[in-house]
């Protein structure tokens, strides 16, 4: 679905995170010309927030032509339902079925057209970072929350609704602290309820990195974003999978390569050797910018727009 922009026409980009929003105006990865990033709080404050952005953009000079927004979910995408563009079942306080594109279009007259972060962060890897060209990829996030973002057949994979892989069900680690079963307030220990940064902080009291590496939760975060990542690997066959997030850093990705390797136990030949998986399994080209980037490219580029 297009928006008639032209080419290369100035627009905007939001990722709207659980945890911040990032609004930016540009034509992609090298020409981001304003860009600020605030704490998503209550809808009403931060989408006005953010409306104030582009409207501020335009008074001063910015030909803004249409606007992106990458934003966590769930989301209802179907432009043909009457609440296309809202967040429905979130465990996000507050934002349970807020309309975010009826708020952003009314409030700064553009046009927009939404897609979850993930997606938006595949499409810019997809463009200019870790996945450039790549037509089976994963982009996985690691942050207050799980989501991925698949690009299969080069177009972003959607079913009657957005896939929502980062609520896969997951076995318990067996030195899972005694009464810690997940806090998904839908389904406990899934990878979100297991593995993401609130999880880590609600079972040890403080984030990954403020923990010593001899520290047990690290052996159990990798052991559970290595399960949860073979089984994407298993089901969907990418090239690459993309992994991102707060909670990511080189000393975790490497953890998890090796569990990664460990689970795939050899069935996947082409995955065997260690120097194969660090191929495979890399962390983003684009760093902390590649959800905003992929909000503007939704708009801005033509080929982006699957």
């Amino acid at each position: 679905m297009g928006l008639g922009v032209p080419d290369a026409s100035c627009c905007g980009g939001i990722e709207a995170g659980g945890t911040r929003f990032v609004c930016a105006t540009g034509t992609g990865a090298d020409d981001l010309r304003a860009l600020v990033e605030f704490p998503t709080g209550r809808p009403a404050e931060t989408i006005a927030r953010a409306i104030g952005f582009f409207n501020d953009a335009r008074d001063q000079g910015a030909d803004l032509q249409a606007l992106g927004v990458g934003s966590f979910g769930p989301l209802e995408l179907d432009p043909a339902r009457s609440d296309y563009g809202h967040i429905s079942t979130t465990p996000k306080p507050g934002w349970q079925d807020v309309d975010l594109v009826g708020q952003l279009s009314r409030g700064t007259g553009l046009p927009v057209r939404i897609d979850t972060d993930v997606n938006a962060a595949a499409r810019a890897e997809r463009l200019w970072g870790a996945a450039r060209g790549l037509d089976h990829f994963l982009y996985v996030t690691v942050g207050t929350g799980i989501g991925v973002g698949a690009w299969i057949g080069g177009r972003p994979l959607h079913g009657v609704r957005h896939p929502e892989m980062g609520h896969m069900l997951l076995p318990p680690d067996p030195e899972e602290p005694a009464g810690f079963g997940g806090i998904c307030p839908y389904h406990g220990g899934c990878a979100e309820g297991l593995a993401s940064g609130a999880a880590l902080v609600a079972r040890w009291g403080r984030r990954l990195e403020e923990l010593p590496e001899a520290h047990p939760a690290w052996r159990i975060e990798a052991a559970y974003l290595g399960t949860f990542l073979a089984a994407l690997a298993l089901t969907l066959q990418p090239e690459r999978i993309v992994i991102g997030g707060g909670v990511m850093n080189p000393a975790l990705l490497a953890r998890v390569r090796d569990t990664l390797r460990a689970r795939l136990a050899g069935y996947q030949r082409a995955l065997a050797a260690p120097e194969a998986v660090e191929d495979f399994l890399v962390l983003p080209g684009l760093g902390g910018r590649a959800g905003v980037l992929g909000a503007i490219a939704m708009v801005a580029v033509p080929d982006a727009r699957g």
